[in-house]
């Protein structure tokens, strides 16, 4: 498993260099120049010309891209073109607030999901799997932005229980430690805060989870309905077994791997596609980051921010393939 841990790791290097490219390649295919939108629409053309010289925006393309890729070299992401401020600095607010919030969605969407999947598969064809079965066709197809809104409207504004916005509490802000919130809350011994933050995470974390907790239960019902159909499941009931350890230890760990597979794939894609919550619930993540230096044409920013979320998007792959060797020990990586 070693070596084949260190192949998956060197064969991470052609996949975010491509990466690089295409999104260097793309970015610069935007409409506007940079200079010109962090001078504003009155500047003129000698200063334009004159900022865009100092951004280094008049180089052929190719000496940009390998300056770029000199600077990741020796973990150097760049300069923020609007705040003037490398990127290594400024950026893990925002990625370890997208990491918390996309923590949370998938805790909420494997546990209600995997349950779900589960008891429609034990109670097949009963209300309970019909109703399952129909709220995940709806979670699939109801958009993020609508989810959110009503919850805003229903639970934060009609009701009045939860905050519609932001991370904590901004009359009592969090000191940050290692940009978890949940963490830096204990660590420095608000419990208070903590539960203040847990409270600013329900929303967007439901929201958020809607999709891939309908995904998940949907795969896990399909998944459980073969094995329950094999022989050794029927010999375990023919002994005697109860039935809920012939379904949660015998039929779940064999079902599992298509279930984590998907887990897998869907936590990668929370993490690129949390913009829309994080715009809706006004979240700091890196969504919203990459989003602001869009508008900006800030390309550092847009060139590091999906190089990182391509970089974790791999990793997460890499670490769903090690974990079908222990969920099923016949599976052998050389």
């Amino acid at each position: 498993m070693f070596s084949y841990t260190i192949r998956r790791l060197g064969s991470l290097v052609p996949v975010l260099l491509g990466m690089a490219f295409i999104v260097f390649m793309m970015i610069r295919a935007i409409p506007g120049n940079p200079a010109q939108i962090i001078l504003g629409q009155q500047a003129t053309k000698e200063a334009v010309a004159a900022m865009t010289k100092e951004l280094g925006l008049d180089q052929p393309w190719f000496i940009q891209f390998g300056s770029y890729l000199k600077g990741l070299l020796t973990g150097d992401l760049g300069v923020s073109l609007k705040t003037r401020t490398p990127i290594t600095d400024e950026i893990w607010p925002y990625l370890a607030a997208t990491l918390e919030l996309a923590l949370v969605a998938m805790i909420i969407a494997i546990v209600i999901g995997v349950n779900a999947g589960i008891i429609s598969a034990w109670f097949q064809n009963s209300w309970f799997d019909y109703a399952a079965m129909i709220i995940a066709l709806i979670g699939v197809s109801m958009p993020i932005f609508w989810l959110g809104l009503m919850e805003q409207y229903l639970v934060a504004i009609h009701w009045d229980l939860l905050p519609t916005t932001g991370r904590d509490n901004i009359r009592d802000p969090v000191a940050a430690v290692t940009g978890l919130y949940l963490i830096d809350t204990l660590v420095n011994g608000r419990v208070d805060q903590f539960f203040e933050v847990i409270k600013h995470l329900i929303l967007p974390g439901i929201a958020l989870a809607t999709i891939p907790m309908a995904i998940i239960a949907r795969m896990t019902r399909s998944s459980m309905l073969e094995v329950m159909r094999s022989d050794f499941i029927r010999t375990a009931r023919a002994k005697g077994m109860k039935m809920f350890w012939v379904v949660y230890k015998h039929s779940l760990r064999n079902a599992l791997i298509p279930v984590v597979t998907v887990i897998g794939l869907q936590t990668g894609l929370l993490l690129g596609g949390a913009i829309l919550t994080e715009t809706i619930f006004g979240w700091p993540g890196i969504g919203t980051y990459i989003y602001e230096a869009i508008n900006y044409r800030d390309y550092p920013v847009i060139q590091s921010g999906i190089l990182v979320i391509a970089f974790l998007f791999v990793m997460i792959n890499l670490i769903v393939d090690l974990l079908y060797a222990a969920i099923d020990p016949r599976i052998k990586y050389k």
